[in-house]
């Protein structure tokens, strides 16, 4: 064998060697960590552990890391700053990739840049509620009648949600916005914080995750008047989605897998291809449903390109609220 043809071989298998590891390195059963950046136990962490354990035919042990704080920050810089080789990937949410870039004074990761989705995992719709005790009193059945009653009666109105810049908070104000009233934000350290001081009728209404405030709109305690997706939820029958009344309104809360940036195309697509397989299994929309969330499983494109148009409308919206976190 000639030189030139000593050189082209060694270049080949370098190349082979380089791009293959990743794929190698799941073969070889080490390890996946899937990082939450979220405290365990709340709807993001409980569907993680969910798709890590049906997956494990596919992809071998999938580790849950729960890496919370800064708003999702801490964990979303940890699986951009991570190793691209398969073996660390994480969950993208509303918060991480569409509103705090624009909430933020200084990111620690670029959100659009430092990413590389493997696919959409699910969509739970929000929802406007009112307390119930409230609404007998002031005579409100529907969204109609609290748009009313708040253009009859300004500034008498007010609205809790768990912070400046939460997804409560941006909804009610893209709703008020919207409807042309005014409701003074009330804002709590949290989302349960929050769904209490409507309860005890602090606030007059929230705009809240449907997971979260079903059990008291089940109970009879809170009156469900809209729903913030776009169509209808089987969840809430009989309950309008917003877009009814104002088109195209549309704030859901969503997550879903990335990796970082540089991880190989061949490892996101083996990837998607497990995780979809997981999604799409009865038992996990099953599993989904009690959390009235839905799975939408996707290619690794489709999620980049949503999450690309949720940053673009969640940057005027955030812009609109006057939130900022320094």
């Amino acid at each position: 064998m000639n030189r030139r043809n000593i050189l082209l071989a060694s270049a080949v298998a370098t190349a082979a060697a380089t791009f293959s590891f990743p794929a190698l390195a799941q073969d070889a059963g080490q390890p996946i960590r899937l990082i939450v950046p979220y405290a365990p136990g709340g709807p993001i962490d409980v569907t993680a552990r969910a798709l890590a354990e049906r997956v494990r035919d596919s992809l071998g042990t999938v580790i849950i890391e729960n890496k919370g704080g800064a708003g999702g920050n801490i964990g979303a810089d940890a699986i951009a700053k991570a190793a691209p080789d398969g073996l660390t990937i994480g969950i993208a949410a509303t918060a991480t990739h569409a509103v705090n870039p624009w909430l933020y004074a200084k990111m620690p990761y670029d959100a659009g840049k430092d990413f590389a989705g493997i696919t959409q995992m699910v969509r739970v719709p929000n929802v406007l509620v009112i307390n119930a005790t409230k609404a007998e009193q002031l005579k409100i059945n529907t969204l109609a009648d609290l748009i009313a009653y708040a253009k009859a009666n300004p500034a008498k109105l007010n609205y809790g949600s768990g912070g400046n810049g939460s997804a409560g908070h941006l909804a009610g104000e893209m709703f008020k916005q919207k409807a042309g009233i005014f409701a003074l934000h009330i804002p709590y350290r949290g989302a349960n914080p929050a769904q209490l001081a409507l309860l005890a009728g602090e606030v007059d209404f929230n705009i809240d995750n449907l997971a979260a405030a079903a059990p008291n709109i089940r109970a009879g305690k809170l009156k469900a008047l809209a729903v913030t997706s776009l169509e209808a939820s089987a969840a809430l029958p009989g309950v309008p989605p917003l877009s009814a009344t104002f088109k195209g309104f549309s704030i859901d809360t969503w997550w879903g897998l990335v990796a970082p940036a540089a991880t190989p195309k061949p490892v996101i697509e083996k990837l998607n291809k497990a995780f979809v397989a997981a999604l799409n299994a009865p038992e996990t929309k099953t599993r989904f449903a009690a959390l009235l969330a839905e799975p939408v499983p996707t290619t690794p494109q489709q999620f980049d390109s949503f999450m690309a148009a949720e940053r673009a409308k969640y940057q005027q919206v955030v812009k609109a609220s006057g939130a900022k976190v320094d």
